[in-house]
């Protein structure tokens, strides 16, 4: 699946499962623009990528903001001189119940991840629609399709990643633009090492896999979203989730 002579855009790259994706597609041959909330987190990956001799940019930004996203775009085209693959990976979460949910929780929780989802692929759209070509990944969730309690705002962002993902399929599929998203399950990352075995253990009996999936499983499922065996896939969700939600 070589990516060799493209350029990935990959927001929240700093570390997990963006990271994971950013050095995949990098090992791929893509030149891989970094984005992170600080430039150290930006920078760490994107120095990991370039020590492995691949090409990297590590940039700053808040995606939830339209000026700092167009300036994203206009360094990645600078440094590398076009954009093929987005990946929409930045997001946070606040979670709470819904009765003790503040308004600025929510409105958090939907400015980065489905705000910033969509300031960058309008952004990658005009640059894909002019070459006629992309490739754009949404990394969603496992809860956007089945709910969370206590994660009232973080299900409602990811749940409309899914409808920005089939929506935005259909505008840009005569410009040969394939939009597709990702909808990870439980996976392993610095929180989960950190829970009891108990917690651990009843987290796996939800998955009939019996395990929790590494950053790596999502990586390989973007990977293949963004290569050439999937040039005639978009508007589909991929789950990757070990068999808890069919």
């Amino acid at each position: 699946m070589s990516l060799n002579g493209q350029v990935a855009v990959v927001t929240g790259a700093s570390r997990g499962i963006g990271r994971a994706i950013a050095l995949k597609l990098a090992q791929e041959g893509a030149a891989v623009v970094v984005t992170a909330t600080t430039e150290q987190g930006a920078a760490r990956t994107a120095d990991e990528i370039v020590a492995a001799g691949g090409k990297a940019l590590a940039v700053k930004v808040d995606v939830s903001v339209a000026a700092e996203v167009e300036s994203l775009f206009k360094q990645s085209v600078e440094a590398f001189g076009k954009v093929d693959i987005l990946v929409n990976n930045a997001g946070i979460t606040k979670d709470g119940l819904l009765l003790r949910m503040k308004e600025e929780d929510w409105d958090a929780v939907l400015d980065i991840n489905l705000k910033g989802c969509f300031n960058c692929t309008r952004e990658a759209a005009k640059l894909m629609s002019k070459a006629r070509f992309g490739r754009i990944v949404n990394v969603s969730s496992v809860v956007g399709e089945m709910g969370n309690p206590g994660q009232a705002n973080y299900c409602a962002s990811k749940a409309g990643m899914i409808g920005l993902t089939k929506s935005v399929a259909k505008e840009l599929a005569r410009r040969n633009v394939t939009v597709n998203a990702v909808t990870p399950g439980f996976i392993e990352t610095d929180m989960t090492s950190e829970l009891s075995e108990k917690t651990r253990e009843a987290l796996q009996e939800q998955i009939p896999m019996g395990r929790l999936g590494s950053a790596d499983d999502i990586a390989g499922a973007v990977l293949f979203l963004v290569s050439d065996a999937a040039a005639y896939v978009t508007g589909h969700v991929l789950s990757v989730n070990g068999g808890m939600y069919m």
